[in-house]
C-alpha cells in the first residue's frame, strides 16, 4: 500500500479529490454544514465521467458540494477509513457493498449514510434532479443531527 498524503489529492482536471481521510473530508463538509458525498467509481468507466464532468465538478467548483472519490477497484492507494483505520477504496466499495459504479452516498462526519445512495446513471436528463433529491435529503437529516 502507498501512503497517502495528508490532503486530498486529484488525479487530473476532470477528477474529484482522493481523500487521505474520510474522516477529516466529512468534518471539513459537516463545518460548512453539508454532508459528505462520496463518489465510488471506476478507471475507465463512461458513466462516472458523465456524473463527475456533468454534475459534482461543477458543483464542487462552485462551492455548491463537498465530494470525493474513491475507485472500488484501488487496492494500492491507501486512506484514512471512517473508523480511524487504514483502508483502500477496493475495500471501501466492499464493506459499502457497492457493485456499481458510479455510486454516490452522502454521508456524515461518522460515514453514517444520510440519504439514499445514487447508483449508476440512470437516465441522462434525471441525474441533476435525483442528484439535487438526495442533497436535500441528507442537508435536511444533517441539520436535524445538531
Amino acid at each position: 500500500m502507498s501512503t497517502a498524503t495528508p490532503t486530498a489529492t486529484a488525479l487530473g482536471a476532470d477528477a474529484l479529490p482522493t481523500p487521505a481521510s474520510l474522516p477529516q473530508a466529512a468534518a471539513a463538509a459537516r463545518a460548512q454544514g453539508e454532508p459528505l458525498v462520496v463518489m465510488v467509481t471506476l478507471r475507465g468507466c463512461a458513466f462516472c465521467d458523465i456524473v463527475r464532468r456533468h454534475h459534482l465538478l461543477p458543483m464542487l467548483r462552485r462551492g455548491e458540494v463537498h465530494a470525493v472519490q474513491v475507485d472500488m477497484l484501488d487496492r494500492s492507494t491507501a486512506l484514512q477509513g471512517f473508523d480511524g483505520q487504514p483502508t483502500t477504496g477496493y475495500a471501501l466499495a466492499r464493506a459499502w457493498r457497492v457493485s456499481v459504479a458510479p455510486t454516490l452516498l452522502f454521508v456524515d462526519e461518522r460515514g453514517r449514510e444520510l440519504a439514499e445512495r445514487l447508483e449508476g446513471m440512470g437516465l441522462a436528463d434525471f441525474y441533476g434532479p435525483y442528484l439535487e433529491q438526495r442533497l436535500q435529503q441528507a442537508r435536511q437529516r444533517l441539520r436535524a443531527r445538531r
